[in-house]
């Protein structure tokens, strides 16, 4: 895939991303609006009824200041992902929502757990790594931006703060590094200079022919055989007078 069609911006790229928002606060406000409880279909770990929060768990908030957390992060990073990442942009999201959902099902505590943040830790892991791994510079430069705006967030993965669901954090981040190592294909190569084709030949190149093995700059260089090189033959022909 070539670069120019990779990073190409489309209605997608803002489209998706506030539908993404705007379906979470849709869901928070019928909650408020009709008196609904929504938690109790987020993940409860290790129980059959619990897997339902698997799905049902990013759409659901507990609260205005939980659900404004998670929106500003949501938006930025799927907007990364859709202008940077389109060709497997919904493979990543929908497969991040259900494994690490999974995962949180799996070594979470015996609590419902709900909210974005899950599928938001995926989007930060996956960015970052393989923006590393991918070696391009304009994907290492989204890993830097990614680091300074939610390097911070590494914390919220460890058991510092009660309240908070950093069972799902973890999740999401080890789902994202394993996107990173596992989705190889249509993502934007770096570009390969002459000097590092296979076929580049060091004894062919003009500009290293002026220096010895050592280095050294070769003052009197032989000229080139042009015995290879096309010739113009002119004909004259004598005006009669």
């Amino acid at each position: 895939m070539k670069v120019q069609s990779q990073f190409k911006f489309s209605t997608g790229v803002i489209a998706y991303p506030i539908f993404f928002v705007l379906t979470i606060w849709l869901v928070f406000w019928f909650e408020v609006r009709f008196g609904f409880n929504f938690s109790k279909y987020g993940i409860y770990p290790q129980t059959l009824k619990g897997l339902r929060g698997v799905l049902l768990s990013p759409f659901i908030h507990g609260n205005i200041q939980h659900l404004y957390h998670n929106t500003i992060p949501l938006f930025v990073l799927s907007a990364a992902m859709f202008y940077f990442y389109r060709a497997i942009t919904w493979k990543v999201i929908l497969w991040g929502i259900l494994f690490s959902g999974l995962l949180t099902w799996y070594i979470g505590r015996p609590s419902y757990h709900i909210g974005a943040s899950g599928l938001i830790y995926v989007l930060i892991s996956f960015t970052f790594f393989k923006g590393i791994f991918a070696k391009h510079f304009r994907l290492i430069a989204l890993s830097l931006l990614i680091v300074f705006l939610y390097g911070s967030m590494i914390w919220y993965t460890l058991p510092i703060e009660e309240g908070i669901s950093w069972e799902g954090h973890l999740s999401g981040l080890i789902v994202g590094l394993a996107f990173a190592l596992f989705f190889r294909k249509e993502i934007a190569k770096p570009k390969k200079y002459i000097w590092e084709q296979e076929s580049y030949n060091e004894d062919e190149d003009p500009f290293l022919r002026h220096f010895d093995a050592e280095g050294n700059f070769i003052e009197n260089l032989e000229p080139e055989s042009d015995n290879n090189q096309p010739k113009i033959n002119y004909t004259y022909k004598e005006k009669n007078e």
